[in-house]
C-alpha cells in the first residue's frame, strides 16, 4: 500500500481527497501541493455556492450518483464545523409552452434521482412558494442548498494539517516524473518523491494529465462566468433560487437568481469563450491559452455547432440589459437598474476531439498516476464523495 501519496491541486476536489485519504490510512505522508497562495482559489472560490439535489443528471452517470452521495456527506459536514448551510430551496421554471416538453423530461430524470421533496408546481403553486416569480409550471427542489464553499475547503485544509499531512501553498507543479517505485513531482527547484499522485488540477486538468504522460483529450476551454449583484432594495423578491429550464444540449444551466449565505441576492452566470483560465477580471487574456484553445480541433468543432449561442452568451455578456432580458422572465420586477457587476467564475469545460462539450465526470487511473480530468458543476456538491471514489479505486 502507498505510504506517500501527493495531490496536485488545492480546491476542494483535491482537499477532499487528501482528507479522505488520511481518514483510510492514518500513517500515510499526504501532501496537497497548490499553485496559488490560498486554497479553494478558482472553481472554488468563484461559484454560486449552490449545493445541488440531483435534478440534472443523467440516472446512473457519476455525477447522478455522487451529487446525491456528496449532497449528503456535505450537509453533515457543515453541522459538525458549525459552516454555513441554508437549505433555501430551488424551483426550475418554465416560461414558454415550447419549455414543456423539455420540463417534463427534467421532472422524470429529477425524480429518477430521488430528488427529496420534489414538487411540481402549477402557477399559483409557484407563488407560494417564489411569490415574485413567473412562469406555466416549476419544480420545486426543498432540500437545494446554499454554502460557502471557501469555508469548506479551509476546514478541509484545517484538518487536513490536523491529521499530519502537509498543504503546500504558491507550490505550482511543472513536472510529474516516473521514477522507480513512484513519481517524482517538480515544483521549481524542489521535488516531492510519491508512491502516487492524485490530479487535481481544475482548469490545468488536461496540462496535469499530459505532464504525467495522460493523453491529450478532453482538452479544458474555460468558460466565464460573470454575475450581478441584487440592490439590496430587491434582493427579498426571491427568497431562495429561481432557475431556467436548461437546455440539454449544454452542461450549463443558465442564468439564474440565487440567493447566497450572506443574504445578497445575485443574477447568474452565463457562460462565455474565456480569453484566459484564470480570468477573474474583463481584460484577462492569456496568449498562451489562446493559442492552446485554437490548436485544438475540438474547439473549432465545438464553435461550428453552438456558435449562435455564443453570439447570444457574447452580446449578454456586453449589454446588462441583454444579460437581463432572459432573466426578467422569471423575476420580472428585478431591471436593469436593480443590478450591478459583481465579478466572474472559470468553469473548467473538457471537450472532446469532435466538439462534443463532456458531461459526466471523468477520472483516469493509470500506474500509481489518478487523474480527474472533467470535474465540472456539481464538484463542489460531490466533493466529498468524489474523495470517497477516487479513494475506493485507488486501492483496486
Amino acid at each position: 500500500m502507498e505510504q506517500r501519496i501527493g495531490i496536485v491541486g488545492g480546491g476542494i476536489v483535491g482537499l477532499a481527497v487528501a482528507r479522505e485519504l488520511l481518514r483510510r490510512r492514518p500513517g500515510a505522508e499526504v501532501t496537497v501541493l497548490e499553485k496559488e497562495d490560498r486554497v479553494g482559489a478558482h472553481q472554488t472560490g468563484h461559484n454560486s455556492g449552490v449545493v445541488h439535489a440531483g435534478i440534472y443528471y443523467r440516472p446512473g452517470s457519476l455525477k447522478a450518483e455522487l451529487c446525491t452521495r456528496g449532497r449528503d456527506l456535505l450537509r453533515d459536514y457543515c453541522a459538525e464545523h458549525a459552516l454555513p448551510y441554508d437549505e433555501c430551496g430551488k424551483v426550475v421554471v418554465a416560461v414558454d409552452p415550447a419549455e414543456l416538453g423539455r420540463f417534463d423530461t427534467l421532472e422524470r430524470t429529477a425524480r429518477e434521482n430521488a430528488v427529496p421533496g420534489l414538487r411540481r408546481l402549477d402557477p399559483a403553486a409557484l407563488r407560494d412558494v417564489e411569490p415574485h416569480a413567473a412562469g406555466l409550471a416549476a419544480l420545486h427542489s426543498p432540500r437545494t442548498a446554499i454554502t460557502d464553499y471557501v469555508a469548506v475547503a479551509e476546514q478541509l485544509a484545517r484538518e487536513i494539517t490536523a491529521a499530519g499531512g502537509r498543504v503546500l501553498l504558491s507550490t505550482p507543479v511543472t513536472g510529474i516524473d516516473r521514477i522507480s517505485g513512484g513519481v517524482r513531482l517538480r515544483a521549481g527547484a524542489t521535488s516531492h518523491d510519491v508512491d502516487r499522485v492524485v490530479l487535481c488540477g481544475g482548469l490545468q486538468a488536461d496540462r496535469l494529465g499530459r505532464l504525467a504522460g495522460g493523453g491529450a483529450e478532453p482538452r479544458i476551454l474555460p468558460f466565464r462566468g460573470e454575475y450581478l449583484a441584487v440592490a439590496p432594495a430587491k434582493q427579498d423578491l426571491v427568497r431562495g433560487m429561481v432557475y431556467p429550464v436548461p437546455d440539454p444540449r449544454y452542461p450549463f444551466l443558465g442564468v439564474h437568481f440565487t440567493r447566497r449565505v450572506d443574504g445578497s441576492l445575485e443574477v447568474g452566470p452565463n457562460a462565455v469563450l474565456a480569453p484566459h483560465r484564470d480570468a477573474y477580471r474583463r481584460s484577462s487574456v492569456s496568449l498562451a491559452d489562446l493559442a492552446s484553445a485554437a490548436a485544438w480541433p475540438g474547439f473549432w468543432r465545438m464553435a461550428a455547432q453552438h456558435w449562435r449561442t455564443g453570439v447570444r452568451e457574447v452580446r449578454g455578456s456586453l449589454s446588462v440589459r441583454a444579460y437581463l432580458r432572459d432573466a426578467r422572465r422569471y423575476v420580472p420586477e428585478i431591471g436593469v437598474a436593480d443590478v450591478t457587476r459583481r465579478g466572474f467564475g472559470v468553469r473548467a469545460q473538457a471537450v472532446e476531439r469532435d466538439g462534443t462539450l463532456v458531461d459526466d465526470f471523468r477520472i483516469d487511473h493509470s500506474d500509481g498516476v489518478t487523474s480527474v480530468r472533467n470535474a465540472p458543476s456539481p464538484a463542489a456538491t460531490s466533493s466529498l464523495a468524489i474523495a470517497e471514489h477516487v479513494v475506493d479505486r485507488m486501492r483496486a
